[in-house]
């Protein structure tokens, strides 16, 4: 039913256990943090979060004021929706097993209140292998439970490859798509966005937007280097206009790299732990990707200054405690310290 090669499947339960350094870290240049010269007077605040999940969270995390705060002052956060929303899955052992992802809607409700995320500020990708875990009736539940909370959604094959949201002045299209599904192809297809190959958007997909941003869910799990077929896609990407690149999917903090003037945030790693209650530490380094963006008249919806905040997520009581990377101490500081610095060699910033 899956999309992924053997090889992969075969790979997987070893670097969940042991995320990966490997593979080409040459190349990526792009800081953890930067302000564009000149500066402009007036921006709009964008925060892309990773993946959102309930499988390591019975109830609703904790969260550092600091990180609450730093959400709540964007004017839009968007992230991946990984698990469907449902009063009762319907793939019950699966789902206690956590290969099958399932959440509720209070319980992203509460999740969402927790971490100072306003739901009319909030965008979610549905775009992402696990959306039709509970099948296609899940689905459908997930997007009536968005839309009575009145969350926004991108990434489903109805609305197109490119879906159009208002940011304050700025118009934005979004292509949200995934390379992945775990489910039948003909029935994901129908409901799920695979559009990860920009020459085959619709003429116009593009027009009428300030910003083009791509929130693909791509790549391999666990591994913090992208593989080069990845790189070559957010090229591609940028070639057709896209400027600013947040993926998820690797389940682990990935680099950023400029290509021309675009921005690519490769992996921002989970919000809320998608792989299991007790995951490896290097799994539990998250990050908040903000990016001002201009509105000025001569700049309009240029990348002002972006950020990446680094945080560490910590099993507690059936919930998890979300915690910035600068105050943790101890053993923990100095393993998320020398992991960071392998990604952001000397740029932490």
């Amino acid at each position: 039913m899956s999309n992924y090669p053997l090889s992969y499947k075969l790979s997987w339960l070893p670097r969940f256990l042991k995320p990966s350094l490997g593979g080409d870290g040459s190349g990526f240049a792009a800081p953890a943090a930067t302000l564009i010269d000149p500066p402009q007077t007036q921006t709009v605040r964008l925060a892309f979060i990773g993946d959102i999940s309930a499988v390591a969270n019975r109830a609703a995390p904790e969260c550092d004021p600091a990180l609450a705060a730093l959400l709540g002052s964007a004017d839009l956060v968007v992230g991946n929706c990984e698990s469907p929303i449902v009063a009762r899955p319907s793939a019950v052992v699966g789902t206690r097993l956590g290969t099958h992802h399932a959440m509720t809607e209070r319980f992203l409700a509460d999740a969402l209140a927790a971490v100072g995320i306003a739901r009319d500020k909030l965008v979610l990708s549905l775009a992402n292998n696990h959306v039709l875990d509970q099948g296609v009736a899940g689905f459908e539940e997930t997007v009536a439970a968005l839309k009575r909370l009145g969350i926004r959604t991108i990434g489903t094959a109805v609305d197109g490859p490119v879906q159009r949201h208002v940011v304050g002045p700025l118009a934005i299209g979004f292509a949200a798509f995934t390379l992945w599904r775990n489910a039948d192809e003909a029935e994901f297809r129908a409901r799920v966005s695979m559009g990860g190959d920009p020459g085959q958007w619709p003429r116009g997909a593009v027009a009428d937007v300030d910003l083009v941003c791509a929130v693909p869910h791509w790549d391999w799990e666990f591994r913090h280097f992208p593989r080069p077929a990845t790189r070559a896609l957010a090229r591609r990407l940028a070639d057709h206009g896209v400027r600013l690149i947040a993926g998820h999917h690797a389940h682990v903090v990935q680099p950023v790299e400029r290509i021309g003037d675009t921005l690519a945030a490769y992996g921002l790693g989970d919000f809320l732990g998608t792989a299991f209650a007790r995951q490896p530490w290097p799994g539990r380094i998250g990050s908040i990707l903000v990016a001002d963006v201009s509105t000025d008249a001569g700049s309009r919806g240029a990348i002002a200054a972006y950020r990446v905040h680094f945080f560490m997520r910590f099993a507690k009581g059936g919930h998890e405690r979300l915690v910035p990377a600068e105050v943790l101490d101890g053993v923990m500081k100095r393993r998320a310290a020398a992991r960071l610095g392998a990604i952001f060699p000397g740029q932490q910033g």
